[in-house]
């Protein structure tokens, strides 16, 4: 059959039965999901969706951590006409608020009693909401106008005894791929969310091209991390769906690790930040190490480096790098290997940029990174690396039915299936994003190579401008400082100053480690991050990064922080995205510290501008 819609991939879904086709941790053990019992849920809720007041258009709230019962909603709302709104479960109560009001959802689904919770606190703020249901409803009698998932359930599966099926069918089938299937919230860095909505079409089209040449194979084993919240993870859960993958959903961030161990995935989609995490945790285990396993690890990346162009390009290797290449496998890269499961065959990065010595580490180890790029806009792939196609550094060819076109100034922009309708009743935004001839503007400063492949060089609003009209992009520098064992989050300032900047968040787990080690005395972070033997490590590596920087790069003064940047404080977005100007607000006294009185290299820089 012809894929047309998201409906279409749940039919598909639903045509192979099999024992299994998602997991998911309950206590202790993992739980299976038939693709019967998939059907059968999706239809039933949706029935019980129906009877309870949801009609075609009609916009129903999902607030929940990954789970079966976030993708059994999500078809459920689908096939029954209506338009799912994911709501990211990490935000705080009056956020959750504004996107209900902004979609005007008549249902909310909310995974657990903490979710529910935060419902109740703003529900009398939230006028279009006439019911709440929830997952694991709390043992206490529910409040009216509360029901349970199960109950749901059991009243779509009783009305469809009794009326049969066939309004289930029509409604599923009276989809179109012009039709809205979601309103994905963007994070929004500056200001209010903003509803992308995404079609059927949108999406399908997304998920059909990606997995052209993407190989995902029947059975494989997919790892669900991300938020499903996030248009990336979304994407590639519909993908493990079209392709007949099992789809075991992660505990939580924390528990990621154990997860991969238990579930040993084939697949898994990741930002960034977890690859750097697993990384620092890989360099701080050998540098706590006996000098031989130094010696050894040490060596062991000399390969890696070696063999890196024979892996990216899949071309032989010669005899005697290719016996080098199986003892390092054996003695070191199998064991960190073995902490994604020992059999991961790719991962898919995106949401954010992976810097080429991050993917150089992990590709000369042998793990099969593809890095990808999108936007929630874009539904959201819109370049993607893959096995016999892809080069460090960028973010692969551009895949199938898409367009891409850089203006003057640099800007990425792209036109296609894949482009969103528009902003929720936001036709100003619409506008300014989507231009009058389908162009979409990213808003990402880009270049495409002469082999087609698109390069990310950094954010259009994030661009800076020094005192001297200099132009400086922040996320490639900020990505250099992540390679430091030490440095967890780093946030560069210098718009309109006169040289660079920054505000450190240190990798409190080794930092304070080492610190004991060193006999450095603190009781708590602040007194950690003021200590100068502490201050002293990080000028050291500001100093080696610095060493390989242009003048207007090198950075020249930093402050350390004593936490890390939260949702709560509204410093971060869900996905993890720094808020430049929240930052640069809250942190205004700081910052106009590391600018007081002259630095030696700021006065030749004035001398030459």
């Amino acid at each position: 059959m012809e894929i047309r819609t998201l409906n279409d991939i749940y039919t598909v879904t639903c045509d192979i039965s099999r024992p299994v086709a998602l997991k998911s941790k309950r206590g202790d053990r993992w739980v299976d999901v038939s693709s019967d019992e998939f059907r059968d849920t999706v239809r039933w809720f949706s029935t019980g969706l129906r009877h309870l007041g949801m009609k075609p258009g009609d916009r129903v709230a999902i607030l929940s951590e990954n789970r079966p019962e976030w993708a059994m909603a999500d078809f459920a709302i689908l096939t029954g006409a209506g338009i799912t709104v994911p709501i990211y479960p990490t935000l705080l109560g009056w956020q959750v608020e504004y996107i209900i009001n902004d979609a005007g959802a008549i249902s909310v689904i909310a995974s657990d009693r903490e979710q529910l919770n935060k419902l109740l606190e703003v529900r009398s703020h939230c006028p279009s909401v006439n019911n709440i249901i929830v997952c694991d409803p709390p043992s206490s009698t529910l409040p009216a106008g509360v029901m349970a998932w199960a109950d749901v359930v059991a009243l779509g599966r009783d009305c469809e005894s009794k009326e049969g099926r066939t309004r289930f069918d029509e409604l599923r089938n009276s989809r179109t791929p012009d039709d809205v299937a979601t309103l994905v919230y963007t994070s929004g860095t500056t200001g209010n969310p903003k509803g992308a909505m995404l079609t059927h079409g949108n999406i399908t089209s997304n998920v059909i091209a990606s997995t052209s040449v993407m190989p995902i194979e029947a059975g494989a084993m997919a790892l669900s991390i991300l938020p499903l919240s996030h248009i990336l993870e979304r994407t590639a859960d519909y993908s493990y769906f079209y392709k007949g993958a099992i789809i075991a959903y992660a505990e939580s961030v924390l528990k990621v690790g154990d997860n991969l161990q238990e579930i040993r995935p084939d697949i898994f989609a990741a930002v960034p930040r977890l690859f750097e995490k697993m990384r620092a945790k890989i360099l701080d285990t050998v540098a706590s190490g006996s000098g031989g396993k130094q010696k050894i690890f040490k060596w062991a990346l000399g390969i890696a480096q070696e063999r890196l162009d024979y892996r990216v390009t899949r071309k032989p290797m010669p005899f005697g790098l290719a016996l080098k290449s199986a003892i390092a496998d054996k003695l070191v890269f199998r064991k960190i290997l073995g902490r994604l499961g020992g059999r991961v065959k790719f991962v898919l990065s995106g949401g954010a940029p992976l810097s080429a010595e991050l993917a150089a580490f992990f590709v000369g180890a042998g793990l099969e990174i593809l890095e990808g790029y999108g936007l929630t806009e874009t539904s959201p792939v819109i370049a993607l690396n893959r096995p016999d196609k892809r080069r460090l550094g960028t973010v692969g060819p551009l895949i199938p039915g898409v367009e891409v076109k850089i203006e003057a100034d640099g800007e990425i922009c792209t036109r296609g299936p894949h482009v969103m309708k528009g902003y929720w009743n936001n036709p100003e935004a619409t506008a300014q994003a989507i231009d009058a001839d389908g162009w979409f503007h990213t808003g990402d400063i880009g270049l495409i190579d002469e082999d087609g492949f698109l390069k990310i060089t950094d954010r259009k609003k994030d661009i800076i401008i020094n005192a001297y009209g200099k132009k400086i992009a922040p996320q490639p520098l900020e990505a250099l400082l992540k390679s430091s064992p030490y440095i967890g989050t780093p946030v560069l300032i210098g718009d309109q100053r006169k040289y660079l900047a920054a505000l450190i968040v240190p990798n409190f787990e080794k930092l304070e480690r080492d610190a004991a080690t060193m006999g450095v005395p603190f009781t708590n972070r602040e007194e950690l991050v003021a200590h100068d033997t502490v201050r002293g490590i990080f000028q050291g590596e500001i100093d080696r990064f610095n060493t390989n920087l242009d003048r207007q790069e090198k950075i020249r003064r930093f402050a350390l922080l004593s936490r890390d940047f939260t949702i709560d404080e509204d410093e971060i977005t869900p996905s993890l995205k720094v808020k430049r100007k929240n930052i640069d607000k809250k942190y205004k006294s700081l910052i106009d510290s590391l600018y007081v009185g002259e630095d030696a290299d700021d006065v030749k820089e004035a001398k030459r501008a």
